[in-house]
């Protein structure tokens, strides 16, 4: 079973397209004023707002629900950027208007809708049938006295996706299984690959990984604490984990093994085209984005191996507006689209790592290859990577921020600040951010 790479590029592609304006399927249009669905002619209308390709429309599954329920209408509004659409979701909870009866979560700001918004949200802990989620995705979501306010849909551990053929005008191996044997266990083994790689590379102008950002990120969400302790307590400053990942990220910028490209922001797409870089730490859902601006040209030159840590970066949830007047309706519906069976569709779809447990053991998942990645066993690799996620999963309010500046911090050591500069300004604009 393969992932289909057409639908999937058809799927970003139309996620950039929209960039940061909102994208509207089904038969309605977009209206600031609204409040969601509702009901009439005893037909019910449930509005979703969306962001990136969360796969809910992408792979049909809209469309499904609403044939095998013939009295449901589904509207969705899908914005191509989470920071814009987080940025008018907060106004809108805000404002109290404007809010769709289902409104996508990204993990990053789980804790602060938990910590400052549980009343705006409905609350999914009477739903039956959902111990089939991994233990700490609906932890992520719940709120302190056990409200739950949404349901998973997707989970990102991690692997690094790498170029065969770059490995090999190394002197490198280029299977996926010894390729990962190389960092097995220590995220200090990657690093010094770079530097066997940087020594040997028999070319010109590629850098071994795209940017010193995406191995902090992989280094530090592989630690139950990043950015705040339990009791919601910045320790960004004094956590040994944060300080060992920007210590080797750091390492990796000043060694020049960085191409300077952060993930996601400009020069990075052109640099994936171009071959600029040969390793880059990979969610499962960015892989996607690898296929799509690579491109054809570049179709089997892409591997993907083993982590040499579990780590989980990203993920979703879908939660319904407490003040829908189809909460019932549309909490049903969050529950079928993040149910096991319709996890695994969107996987085979377009490459979403479940988080649904008995999702991750379904054939469809567990079989499933990439022709785009050389036939990798992404299923397998990915799967295995998400069993390696520690089982406690401490957020915070501003963890999105906070990763983000981080990342501007490490771009400014790889475009020579010294990295105690670099620290210094990277905490003041912390401190300014959520203070």
């Amino acid at each position: 079973m393969t992932t289909s790479g057409s639908l999937r590029r058809r799927a970003v592609a139309a996620a950039a397209a929209v960039g940061a304006l909102a994208l509207v399927v089904g038969c309605g249009g977009s209206d600031d004023s609204a409040t969601g669905g509702g009901k009439k002619d005893g037909k019910v209308t449930i509005t979703m707002g969306l962001y990136g390709v969360m796969g809910l429309k992408e792979t049909g599954l809209l469309e499904q629900y609403e044939k095998e329920n013939p009295g449901v209408e589904i509207k969705a509004e899908i914005a191509g950027d989470e920071q814009t659409y987080y940025t008018a979701l907060q106004t809108r909870l805000a404002a109290g208007k404007g809010l769709k009866d289902i409104q996508g979560i990204e993990v990053g700001r789980a804790k602060e809708i938990t910590d400052t918004q549980s009343d705006k949200f409905a609350d999914f802990s009477d739903v039956p049938g959902l111990d089939h989620f991994l233990p700490w995705k609906e932890s992520q979501i719940t709120t302190a006295d056990g409200k739950v306010l949404g349901l998973g849909t997707d989970i990102g551990p991690m692997a690094v996706c790498y170029r065969k053929d770059y490995f090999e005008k190394a002197g490198l191996p280029t299977e996926r299984e010894q390729v990962a044997k190389l960092w097995e266990g220590d995220w200090k083994k990657y690093v010094e690959v770079g530097r066997t790689f940087q020594k040997d590379f028999k070319g010109k102008n590629v850098a071994y990984m795209d940017a010193a950002s995406g191995l902090f990120n992989a280094m530090i969400y592989g630690s139950p604490e990043q950015f705040y302790d339990e009791k919601g307590e910045l320790i960004y400053d004094s956590n040994p984990a944060v300080k060992e990942a920007w210590g080797l990220a750091a390492d990796a910028a000043e060694d020049g093994l960085t191409a300077k490209l952060r993930q996601f922001q400009p020069g990075w797409d052109p640099g994936l085209a171009n071959g600029t870089f040969a390793t880059a730490v990979c969610p499962a859902w960015m892989l996607s984005h690898i296929s799509e601006k690579a491109g054809p040209a570049n179709k089997g030159k892409w591997d993907v191996a083993k982590a040499p840590k579990g780590a989980n970066w990203g993920g979703s949830f879908l939660g319904v507006v407490e003040q829908s007047p189809v909460k019932e309706e549309a909490k049903k519906l969050v529950a079928w689209l993040t149910a096991p069976e319709q996890q695994a569709h969107v996987f085979k779809e377009i490459g979403n790592i479940p988080s649904s447990r008995q999702a991750l053991d379904s054939p469809e998942v567990k079989n499933a290859t990439s022709a785009y990645f050389g036939g990798a066993p992404i299923g397998q690799i990915f799967g295995a990577a998400a069993q390696e996620i520690p089982d406690k999963q401490v957020l915070g309010r501003k963890d999105g921020t906070i990763k983000d500046t981080f990342s501007q911090g490490l771009a400014l050591i790889e475009h020579k600040t010294a990295r105690d500069k670099a620290w210094r300004t990277t905490a003041e604009r912390i401190e300014k951010a959520v203070g």
